[in-house]
């Protein structure tokens, strides 16, 4: 029942302002929103309803007030409308324009327009659409010239005119969908999919889905744009009418808590900038508690490792997500002591694996100190993580230069929106209190003690152990209590924002033993806290948090015990936890604050009892209306079902009857709290008619559906549960969560719609989108609007009022974004905004999960004999009532379908497939006070029985249901046939049939024998099918139908494959059988194994009303018309499809690969095709091993097929092998499920594709020589002559730049110009590693700025590149856009000389390297032969999971057409047609050839670790055939990148050697070499492929040089040949370098230069120009395999679906029967070319003086200096010491002398060297080149003292200074600004560089100026002009001219003694001169003393 009123206008207002109008009924208040700057009308046409309990009394009031609306004063009221609601009552609905009254009660002008109408219970009137808020049309785009919601015009119906406001329309269109039940009401059940029916349009007034042309037509007529409409979801496929049931969740798998493979991988590449002087740093890699270690480097605070480290783990996702990697530097550590910790990072696993990619790459990890909080950084950790789940596959990006990287600030290794700048934050978690635990006696001391004291006390001591960021903190534990009070805090020191997602709450019992887990609560810290601008630091509570985990029956061991630890889903409720957070940020430079990390636990003050909201009454009501398919093994023992929420109901721990303490006698006036736990013996508080709750029903006998379900027998009597339950309320903030989970599942279903619609190409699914963005948008309008008048009671917490706030802000903003987005979806751009609403839907589903929890959920168990069986899980929030219908849940007074499941781990596999038990439940849940309508959601008809204490009571509770209105139907079940099914038998195949269940009844199809696309053809008809409830109810509401799959067995019982859900299309007796209803149209409903899909069902089913005539009346039945089926009916005419005849002509290529069946190995293999129980044989094979391929190759068949081809069966291709004596045994099998792909359309001839008129010349002019460093787009147009003109004038140019220098005069000697002679493969292979580089990045700078451009722009800009020019202009304007960006970033980065150096760089060929396999790029090469793989059946139930790949036992090598009968004649007609070969004309022989195969091996990266130290010693295994290469002593040692530069010849036959294997071993010393990883190419599919991936196409033809032609056959014989083949004219050279192929012209050069540069003509150009572009030849034209190098992901079998590494290879393959090619491209990496480099230490100065002179007391230095090649450092070198420098002077003059091997093109120094003592050999490792210098103060005595230090990269460093002054810091802190030069291109350098160190502070400072000259000479020169170390012969330096200070005191004795007295001394001597004084008086005492003493005794 429900009153609704529509507001549509008020007219005739005054003035100018801001309106708003407000409903009143029976005190229940709405308001409209505010609308803005009105003048005399205001429109709302917005919608109201009131639910209402009781009938409507004719002389209620209705009344209805305007506002001027103000936001910082009160409302201004114009004017009141009252209305007595007698006519409304009376006709049901009434439209009323009137005046209103002003306060005086006159009558104003101004009148007022609305609608009313009331659904009274017995429905009577006009049944309304209970439809949910998202429908209200009360959104339109602001301002006046709106137009009105296209949903409205479009779906109103044909009669109306354009003059209906759009109010009006959208609710009649509204009312007739919902009594139209067509195909839609399905959809609910099928989870979106769902097709729409064919002739729903046919009817006038049914809004159904209108054919496209119908809108467009109505669209013109109102003057809309056909890109501007929308579908409403009115008339969506996927209405859910039914407002009486809800949706069936039908995945039954628990996916939470199976362990999966993780793979986590780091790479620690280097550190820099580490805080310490002169340190040895190590870093620990720690990731969960395993822990590994890079190698120590000496002396450096800037070590470089390049580290990999794997770890591997076996666990669930949450425990894995919750794992922490800590990366931390330690500072010398060796085997005796531990070292000290310089900084650490740490970061969760799962921050990692929600990165882009799962990983971060190449990234700087920022140290801090956890110890000393008002520390900062303390250094920079360069690496690389990534986490790799089963079945990910990790894409890194190709390695770049360090350029980019050594820009630390923005690279830091922080997700997205984290700033750089992290602070320390304490995390406040306070622990008040707990209730509800359960009784622990599960210690064996425990039952022991218990029976011999007989004392039973509490046995649980419970602490909460708190864990975070790799942190736990304990509270204290409460001895024996259950309900334990703790008021604690543990306080987390943590930077923030924290890389660690979830806090870990956990109660844990103390025990003596050993402590268990009582309950678990993962906090997201995402959810409870918000970084936006507006947003909030976390903050929770304080708030009770439930805890769920394993049932409550004490036994010993709890096999669920997982649960507890919060693994898996939990069965049961454990506990209640009142605890709160809280964040405060540290304000470091506050001395007082304690600096220390460590856990803290303190004690906190208690909250108020009420500070969680004011305890409640809650009232729970279910009932059962039945309980089917209950599994056999429980059958036969009698069944009941108990229903707890929290503690209430559960029956164990005798909870079922609260007591409610009283306020306590002059009590401190606590609110009454319940006291959950101890049950009370004194039936007390029964005298007021207080209610025992029942919450389980009474013990029943199941009676047997079939053989393998039984059902329970409620027939007409239903019964009913009910539970009082004490909570607090907090209702409001489910209730904002369910308006939010509405929001999100009107989108969800919407999208559903959307994506149906593309799959089935149903026209303009764009419209639809537009409906879905228009709902979402006034959804998230009307959120804002309902929640604003969130009351605001005093136990909000701060958590509540921010979450609402940005909820708020959050649905407001997406509602903008929505509306936005709508006008926006055309049908290009439909795609990328599909995915954009789909984040809409994430971030909603996200939104509408509450933190702070309320009630708990509600659990119904299945007993057996007191036995729990099975269960299922009811939020609270889903059942929750509320008055305002939007925050309702969404089952709640509903009648739902639930299937029960198995607990925790019993749940996982097959076992939790079948379904325990079926029932379809009542729930009700809501304030005790509220519970007057509890019953209004059930169909109606019965009678409640109650119990007999209570019958005076009106209110109270039925405890059963009696129905006597019933209905009788008979259900057909149309069951057509399934696809794609599970392979049940080891044959591969199934013998599947269906099971159809419908309330207590069962049917089954026949079975067909060894299909896994079964077409049953068969009509199930149920009779007598009782249903109980109003007859009008069940039209809409039907009860759904269960249908499975079974695999029937010989022996044992049938297997399960499957299972689907449906709901039937309802025939009343009074209703026509005809259409648009009936008949019902076959639709696919997706069938379901666990949480995985397996198939597909095509059926329909109807539901016949049986009338008071009987089932004479009913549409007749044929009967069976197959006189071989026996009695099966088939299914009618009309339902099944229309079938025509069509043709399957199948290419037989051969079989490879097959692997043995059971233990014989195949011989004598067939294929038998298979398709709708038609089909053909091949040729037998005769002798596999010899030939595998077939003799015959082409045989077809005739099937009749329906003519809509997504009803197209799938067909089966099986592969026999024919043993002895006619038998045979099944290989393998596989399904193609789609023959669209396969379908020949015969050639449209109206609509041409290609122009074949006139002559289309073919642009090819050059591209602008491109400035790589600026732009990444590689235009491949380029003709050869052009550039080499281009290049040839460079060098004229320059040579005369050179002229003009006069040699290398100035300090900027150009590059010298690699001329041919230096250029090999690899300078190509860098350049093109280059260009890949820069285009991926001009990719993603154009998409960046892509998003930032407007929309319009953007759509301008996919048109633009969709076209088919992609050439020139398109580029250009990429070009130009990506320069602006890149260029502030490179001026930054590169140094002013370098950038004019980089553009004349010459024109290098260039190969295409592709960062993926060749097979992606061009479609596995399956242009013309397709690889089917074969699958086995399955082998035993464990492989249930096993991957496709382990059960493939071979290949299938063929094609197929399918074309309709019969084909156009021309066809057959046009010349050179063989009837043999039908549609595969022009295949070649499939005879066994001989071809000569030549694999490259370029390099890999990112191996997987095999050894213990980390590396691996990897070699290449090449096997193809029987030829196995091992390349074993060329190992590379300890190198996860090794590059190994080789190629490998073999000669293999094809068919019978075709899968190449390169793999990558580790080589071992000892025991066997394990196997890395490796990589499978299937060359045939290769070699016949009309892409011609034998040899690749180069980009320039040139016979002599780095980029000779390779292919044995010339580009105009590889062109005449692909002519030819293709049918196609030409080719004709013409003159002037022009060649016409078919009607296109190329253009090119026609000259070649030879060895001895003598100009040759050719067509060669010309013809390669034509092979790059053959795309563009009509008809035969494809795209040519260009020259590359393709990356190959090498994989273990071992560890299936992740990645080892990858390969970057290429193969060649040449026929033997052609002429031979040339020798193998040499690709052997390039060796290092050897160096020296020769530094001048000259002067320094100003270096700190750290020492004071002994006698004079002046501070000086004893100055030498030290210095280095990184990597290096054990060849370190020492200056002389200038001893005792005064002024910090230093004068040197020495020379250090560093040989080195250096790769150019790595800009890497090469070092070989034995790891250790014990290594087998030398490993090679590349390290940037850097020159270290340091400056020491020598002491003799003492360890020298280290001053500063200057490391400078010989790639790009600053250049030095003129002289010592203008030498600054500047030159280290400031690099990006100064000019940098590189000592590779300068070759000499000489200049002043500061010294710099760290003072206390950690401040930079400069503590020393060196003046430095480098000297760079290769070995050659070196050796012409040798030089001494030091100032050694030849070419010495001269001796320094040091001032000889070290003697000044011997030459100035005076000064040196006043200094020595006066200033050092002379508290010394002052002390010295006391001291003597009083030894003299001491001793003149004791010498005096005796003669004294003798005087005075004898008185002398």
């Amino acid at each position: 029942m429900a009153l609704l009123l529509q507001l549509r206008t008020v007219t005739g207002l005054r003035g100018r302002a801001d309106r708003i109008a407000k409903a009143v009924f029976r005190g229940l208040s709405f308001y409209t929103r505010v609308l803005e700057n009105c003048e005399d009308e205001a429109r709302f046409d917005e919608t109201f309803r009131w639910p209402v309990a009781s009938s409507i009394d004719g002389n209620e009031i209705l009344e209805i007030q305007v506002f001027n609306y103000s936001k910082v004063f009160t409302n201004r009221l114009i004017g009141t409308f009252q209305m007595v609601l007698q006519k409304v009552v009376e006709e049901g609905q009434v439209e009323v324009t009137d005046t209103l009254i002003d306060d005086n009660n006159s009558a104003i002008q101004t009148s007022i327009s609305i609608e009313i109408r009331y659904q009274a219970l017995d429905g009577t009137v006009g049944a309304w659409n209970d439809k949910e808020f998202l429908e209200t049309p009360s959104v339109h785009s602001e301002g006046d010239g709106r137009y009105p919601l296209e949903t409205d015009s479009l779906l109103s119906s044909h009669r109306q005119g354009l003059d209906i406001s759009p109010g009006k329309s959208n609710q009649q269109s509204a009312e007739k969908s919902f009594r139209r039940a067509g195909k839609g009401v399905f959809s609910a059940m099928k989870l979106g999919k769902t097709r729409p029916s064919k002739d729903d349009h046919r009817k006038q007034d049914e809004p159904a889905v209108l054919e496209a042309e119908d809108l467009d037509r109505k669209a013109l007529l109102q003057g809309l744009e056909p890109d501007t409409i929308s579908l409403a979801s009115v008339t969506a496929v996927t209405t859910n009418v039914s407002n009486k049931r809800s949706k069936p969740d039908i995945k039954m798998e628990p996916s939470a808590g199976r362990p999966m493979d993780y793979q986590v991988s780091i790479t620690i590449i280097e550190a820099r900038q580490l805080v310490g002087l002169n340190m040895d740093p190590v870093v620990c890699v720690e990731v969960g508690e395993e822990k590994k270690y890079t190698s120590m480097k000496e002396s450096t605070n800037c070590p470089y490792y390049n580290e990999y480290f794997v770890f591997d783990f076996h666990v669930p996702p949450d425990v894995m997500f919750d794992k922490i990697i800590k990366l931390s530097v330690i500072h010398s550590k060796n085997l005796l002591r531990s070292g000290t910790l310089v900084g650490s990072f740490k970061m969760d696993v799962g921050t990692v694996y929600t990165q882009p990619e799962h990983q971060f790459y190449h990234k700087w990890a920022i140290l801090s100190d956890p110890e000393d909080l008002t520390a900062g950084l303390k250094g920079y950790l360069k690496c690389d993580i990534a986490v790799v789940g089963k079945g990910d596959n990790i894409k890194t990006p190709h390695k770049a230069n360090e350029t980019e990287e050594d820009d630390i600030e923005g690279n830091l290794l922080l997700p997205d929106g984290v700033p750089p700048e992290r602070q320390w934050a304490r995390f406040y978690i306070k622990i008040y209190r707990a209730e509800g635990l359960p009784r622990m006696n599960t210690s064996i001391m425990a039952n022991v003690k218990k029976a011999l004291i007989g004392e039973n006390k509490d046995l649980v001591d419970p602490y909460v152990q708190v864990v975070f960021a790799g942190q736990k903190g304990k509270t204290s534990i409460q001895k024996s209590s259950y309900e334990p009070l703790w008021n604690e805090q543990i306080i987390f020191t943590e930077m923030f924002p924290p890389l660690c997602k979830r806090i870990k709450i956990q109660i844990r019992d103390s025990d003596k033993v050993n402590d268990v887990a009582i309950g678990t609560h993962f906090i997201d810290l995402r959810k409870i806290s918000n970084e936006g601008d507006k947003g909030f630091l976390p903050t929770f509570g304080p708030a009770w948090v439930n805890m769920y985990g394993s049932t409550r029956n004490y036994t010993l061991m709890d096999e669920h015990q997982e649960l507890n630890e919060g693994l898996g889903e939990g069965v049961s409720f454990r506990a209640r936890l009142l605890m709160s957070l809280a964040v405060e940020i540290l304000d470091t430079t506050n001395p007082e604050i304690n600096s220390s990390t460590e856990v803290q636990v303190e004690q906190a003050t208690s909250v108020a009892d009420n500070c969680t909201g004011k305890m409640e009454e809650f009232f729970l009501f279910g009932a059962f209306l039945e309980a089917t398919m209950i599994d056999r093994k429980i059958g036969d023992k009698p069944i009941n079902f108990e229903v707890t929420i929290g503690n209430y109901g559960n029956q164990i721990d005798g909870m079922s009857k609260p007591i409610l303490r009283r306020k306590k006698e002059g009590g401190d006036g606590n609110e009454e709290e319940s006291e959950l736990l101890q049950n009370s013996s004194e039936d007390e508080g029964d005298e007021d008619g207080e209610m025992v709750s029942v919450s389980s029903s009474q013990p029943m006998k199941p009676l047997v559906t079939d053989r393998n379900y039984f059902h329970l027998p409620y027939f007409e009597k239903k019964p009913c549960i009910y539970i009082k339950s004490w909570w607090q309320d907090q209702r409001r903030r489910l209730y904002n969560a369910n308006i939010m989970d509405k929001i999100a599942d009107k989108l969800e279903e919407g999208l559903n719609d959307v994506q149906e619609m593309i799959k089935t190409e149903k026209p303009h699914p764009e419209r639809r989108l537009r409906g879905v963005l228009e709902e979402l948008s006034s959804g998230c309008l009307h959120f804002v609007t309902l929640a604003d008048k969130d009351q605001h009671h005093s136990s909000r917490t701060r958590l509540d009022r921010e979450r609402l706030k940005s909820c708020m802000r959050e649905l407001e903003n997406m509602g903008q974004q929505a509306t936005t987005l709508r006008s926006q979806v055309k049908k290009n751009t439909m795609k990328d905004k599909l995915k954009l609403v789909q984040n809409f839907l994430q971030k909603l589903r996200f939104l509408a999960d509450e933190p702070q929890h309320t009630i708990p959920d509600v659990f119904i168990w299945m007993m057996s004999n007191n036995k729990r069986i099975a269960y299922a899980r009811v939020p609270s929030k889903d059942i929750l009532y509320s008055i305002v219908d939007e925050e309702m849940g969404k089952d709640c007074a509903k009648v739902k379908t639930i299937f029960l499941k198995l607990p925790g781990k019993r749940g996982f596999g097959p076992a939790g497939w079948t379904v325990q038990a079926k029932m379809e439940i009542y729930l009700w849940l809501g304030l005790n006070k509220q519970r007057k309508d509890f019953l209004s959601g059930l169909p109606c008809g019965f009678e409640e029985k109650k119990t007999a204490r209570g019958q005076n009571l009106p209110s109270f509770p039925p405890i059963s249901l009696l129905y006597t209105k019933k209905q009788v139907f008979q259900l057909r079940a149309h069951m057509y046939q399934a696809r794609s099914l599970f392979a049940a038998d080891s044959s591969g195949l199934s013998d599947p049939f269906a099971r159809v269940f419908f309330i207590s009844q069962s049917q089954c199809t026949e079975v067909l024998n060894e299909t896994l696309c079964p077409t049953w053809d068969q009509l199930l008809v149920f009779d007598n099918v009782e249903l109980y409830g109003e007859a009008h109810e069940m039209r809409d509401d039907p009860p759904i139908i269960v249908i499975e799959i079974y695999d029937q067995d010989t022996v044992g019982k049938a297997d399960f494959m499957g299972r689907t859900f449906a709901k039937p299309v309802v025939k009343m007796s009074d209703e026509q059988y005809c259409p648009p209803r009936f008949p019902p149209q076959l639709e696919y409903y997706q069938i379901y194994r666990g949480n995985s899909t397996a198939g597909d069902l095509l059926a329909a089913f109807e539901l016949l009303q049986i009338g008071p005539g009987g089932k004479s009346d009913l549409p007749p039945i044929d009967g069976p018309t197959d006189m071989d089926r026996g009695p099966i009916l088939p299914v009618p005419l009309g339902i099944r499809p229309v079938l025509s005849k069509y043709r399957v002509e199948v290419l037989f290529w051969g079989l490879r690969d097959l692997k043995r069946v059971n233990l014989a190995q195949v011989d004598r293999p067939r294929v038998d095709i298979e398709c709708a129980g038609k089909g053909v044989q091949s040729a037998l094979i005769q002798n596999y091993k010899k030939n595998p391929n077939f003799s015959t190759l082409v045989k077809w068949f005739e099937v009749d097929l329906p003519e809509n081809e997504l009803l197209h069966p799938p067909l089966n291709i099986r592969v026999v092998d024919c043993r002895a004596f006619g038998r045979y045994t099944l290989v393998g099998s596989h399904a193609v499920s789609s023959l669209r792909k396969f379908i020949y359309r015969p050639p449209d001839k109206k609509a041409q594709h290609w122009n074949m008129t006139g002559e289309i010349v073919v642009n090819m002019e050059p591209e602008v020589p491109i400035k790589k460093m600026e732009t990444m787009v590689k235009l491949e147009a380029n003709s050869d002559a052009v550039v080499k003109v281009d290049v040839s004038e460079e060098e004229k140019e320059r040579k005369k730049k050179k002229k003009k220098g006069g040699g290398g005069g100035g300090e900027e000697v150009e590059e010298e110009e690699p001329d041919d002679s230096m250029l090999d493969w690899w300078s190509k292979y860098f350049a093109s590693i280059e260009t890949m580089k820069e285009q991926l990045r001009q990719q993603e700078a154009a998409a960046a700025e892509a998003e930032e451009k407007e929309e319009m722009e953007m759509a301008e800009e996919i048109k633009l590149d969709d076209s088919p020019m992609k050439g020139s202009k398109a580029q250009a304007k990429n070009k130009e856009k990506s320069k602006a960006p890149k260029d502030d970033k490179k001026k930054k980065q590169q140094s002013a000389p370098e950038l004019p150096e980089k553009k004349n760089k010459p024109r290098i060929d260039e190969l295409k390297v592709f960062n993926k396999e060749l097979e992606t790029e061009f479609d596995n090469f399956e242009d013309w032969l397709h690889t089917f793989n074969l699958l086995r059946g399955k082998i035993g139930d464990n492989d249930d999971n096993a991957t496709e790949e382990e059960r493939i036992v071979g290949r299938f090598k063929g094609s197929i057409c399918v074309y309709k009968m019969p084909l156009p004649d021309d066809i057959t007609k046009e010349a050179g047609y063989d009837p043999n070969f039908g549609m595969f004309q022009g295949i070649p022989s499939n005879d066994p050839i001989n071809v000569l195969v030549r694999v490259y091996v370029v390099r890999a990266t990112d191996l997987h670790p095999a050894d213990i130290n980390g590396k691996a010693d990897p070699y290449i295994a090449i096997k193809l055939g029987k030829t196995d290469i091992k390349d074993k002593e060329n190992y590379i040692s300890k190198q996860l990148n090794p590059v190994f530069g080789k190629s490998f010849d073999i000669e293999a036959t094809f068919p019978m050697e075709s899968m190449l294997t390169v793999a990558v071993y580790d080589w071992d010393l000892v025991g066997t070499d394990d196997l890395i990883g490796e990589t499978k190419i299937d060359l045939e599919n290769r070699y016949y492929s009309k892409h011609r991936a034998t040899c690749g196409v180069s980009q320039t033809y040139s016979i002599h040089g780095y980029n000779t032609w390779r292919d044995p056959m010339k580009p105009s014989q590889i062109l005449s040949k692909l002519c030819k083949d293709g049918k196609v004219d030409g080719p004709h050279y013409g003159p002037g370098g022009r060649v016409k192929v078919a009607n296109r012209v190329f253009t090119g050069p026609t000259e070649i230069e030879d060895e001895n540069g003598q100009k040759k003509q050719t067509d060669e150009h010309l013809a390669l120009a034509v092979l790059r572009h053959w795309e563009d030849i009509p008809w035969a034209g494809c795209k040519l395999v260009p020259e590359h190098v393709e990356t190959r992901p090498l994989l273990n079998p071992d560890k299936p679906g992740i990645e080892q590494g990858r390969l970057e290879m290429w193969v060649d393959m040449f026929p033997m029967d052609m002429p031979a090619p040339g020798p193998a491209i040499d690709i052997s990496p390039r060796k290092p070319k050897k160096y020296e480099l020769r530094v001048i230490v000259w002067n320094t100065d100003e270096v700190i003086l750290e020492d004071d002179d002994y006698f004079t007391g002046e501070k000086s230095s004893d100055i030498f200096v030290r210095g280095w090649l990184k990597g290096q450092q054990e060849d370190k070198q020492d200056t002389d010491v200038h001893y005792h420098s005064l002024t910090g002077e230093g004068n040197f003059n020495w020379r250090y002398i560093f040989p080195f091997d250096y790769l150019m093109a790595e800009e890497k120094i090469v070092i070989s060297k034995k790891e250790s003592m014990f290594s087998w050999d030398e490993t090679e490792y590349k390290i940037p080149a850097r020159l270290t210098l340091q400056v020491w103060d020598a002491d003799h005595f003492s360890a020298d003292d280290f001053l500063g230090a200057i490391e400078l990269d010989l790639n790009r460093f600053p250049r030095g200074a003129k002289t010592s002054k203008q030498c600054s810091l500047e030159m280290v802190t400031n690099e990006a600004e100064l000019p940098m030069i590189s000592i590779f291109k300068q070759k000499r350098v000489k200049g002043w560089w500061p010294f710099v160190a760290r003072d206390e502070n950690d401040e930079l400072e400069v503590t020393g100026k060196v003046e430095a000259e480098l000297h760079l000479l290769t070995a050659e020169e070196a050796e012409k002009s040798p030089a001494g170390l030091a100032r050694n012969e030849p070419d010495p330096l001269e001796k320094p001219n040091r001032p000889d200070t070290s003697f000044i005191w011997f030459l100035n004795p005076l000064k040196s003694i006043k200094y020595l007295i006066c200033t050092r001394y002379k508290w010394l001597i002052i002390k010295i001169v006391l001291a003597l004084l009083l030894l003299v008086m001491v001793a003149l005492f004791l010498y005096s003393m005796p003669g004294y003493m003798v005087k005075k005794l004898l008185g002398a």
